[in-house]
């Protein structure tokens, strides 16, 4: 039989499970109840009325955090020669060409967080998408990692850009912060995820689009705060 530790009765002792929150409220007890001793990661979750089998009900889109998600990213470039030094000069941390496609076919190794390609680079990558594919790092228009300005791409990348998308239970997962940035910074980075996945409803969504939102901490406990569906 599982026991719950010291540390967790702590931790959820101001919480009540089926109290929704005002959600600076919210923020405020989640941070409080984080109790590791390093600088926890902040999640938000929100369970959607939205249909996963429907593909003209996906949500997925990305947002630059107001305040970042103070996760560093190890950003990857698939370019043809001509773009390598705009790649490098803009923080890229790994530049692969043909023979990278090749070794990470052969290996199925990926050391990146992040994938970004030029258009033409995309045919040559069909070689490896079955390895970036499971693990969400396909480089796709939709989440901004596919274009000719590879400049900028990298540094959205590196400042603080994320993309999000719903998995096949109805759920976005996002990470929104760290415990060391605070109520205000959290709540300013929460309420831009919220207004963004707002934006995001397939139009073909019907009835209560949020049904239920959560924020918590890393080994924290969950925190429900309240949402317009």
């Amino acid at each position: 039989m599982s026991t719950v530790s010291k540390r967790m009765k702590e931790a959820t002792s101001a919480i009540n499970k089926s109290t929704s929150y005002p959600l600076m409220e919210a923020v405020q007890l989640a941070l409080s109840a984080s109790k590791v001793k390093f600088d926890a990661s902040v999640e938000a979750h929100f369970r959607l009325g939205i249909d996963p089998k429907k593909g003209d009900q996906q949500v997925r889109a990305t947002i630059t955090l107001p305040h970042g998600s103070g996760k560093s990213k190890r950003v990857a470039v698939f370019v043809s020669s001509d773009k390598v030094e705009e790649a490098r000069a803009a923080g890229a941390d790994i530049v692969m060409d043909d023979q990278d496609i090749e070794k990470i076919s052969q290996s199925k190794v990926i050391d990146f967080d992040v994938a970004i390609a030029t258009p033409d680079m995309m045919p040559k990558l069909a070689k490896i998408a079955q390895i970036l594919g499971p693990k969400g790092l396909m480089p796709n228009p939709k989440t901004d990692t596919v274009g000719t300005n590879v400049g900028k791409m990298v540094e959205d990348q590196k400042g603080g850009k994320i993309a999000y998308k719903n998995d096949n239970t109805s759920n976005v997962h996002v990470i929104i912060g760290k415990v060391s940035f605070g109520p205000e910074k959290i709540q300013e980075n929460l309420l831009a995820i919220v207004d963004s996945i707002k934006k995001a409803k397939p139009a073909s969504s019907k009835g209560i689009y949020m049904k239920s939102a959560t924020i918590t901490t890393s080994m924290g406990p969950g925190v429900k705060f309240s949402v317009e569906a």
